[in-house]
């Protein structure tokens, strides 16, 4: 698990967050329960999307090394710092494995149903049984 910092922004009774290390990752609520909630989800996902897209994705700061940085002194003016707890995706790697080739076929046939890559189907169907195994849900994608 990573702490991300996070900037809330209060207006007119509903929250917004933004993420000083991750560019373009924002969600709103009306509360802050909610808003915390949606932080971690929407950062799973976009962190997960950077990562599908090849992009390099630093590991985040802390929050001290941050306060060192002047334009996040100057984006966190009048904002409330909060911290999300995330397990964020890292980058994929090369796998070889062996399955039976019918299987493999209905992987195949199931994958291109569903607009998605071999790997992306097969490491989804890892996530959703592993979710199982251990009786938490996976992250939000």
């Amino acid at each position: 698990m990573t702490n991300v910092v996070m900037f809330i922004h209060e207006e007119n009774g509903s929250y917004g967050a933004s993420f000083p290390d991750f560019p373009g990752a924002t969600t709103v609520a009306g509360d802050l329960d909610t808003l915390y909630r949606k932080a971690a989800e929407m950062l799973v996902f976009h962190v997960g999307g950077m990562a599908e897209d090849g992009d390099d994705i630093a590991s985040p700061r802390t929050l001290d090394q941050l306060r060192a940085d002047p334009a996040f002194q100057e984006d966190s003016e009048g904002a409330l710092i909060g911290l999300v707890r995330v397990d964020l995706p890292g980058r994929s790697v090369r796998v070889n494995i062996s399955m039976e080739e019918s299987l493999l076929k209905r992987v195949d046939r199931a994958a291109e149903a569903s607009g998605e890559s071999r790997s992306g189907f097969l490491a989804q169907a890892a996530k959703a049984r592993l979710s199982t195994h251990s009786g938490t849900t996976p992250p939000a994608e």
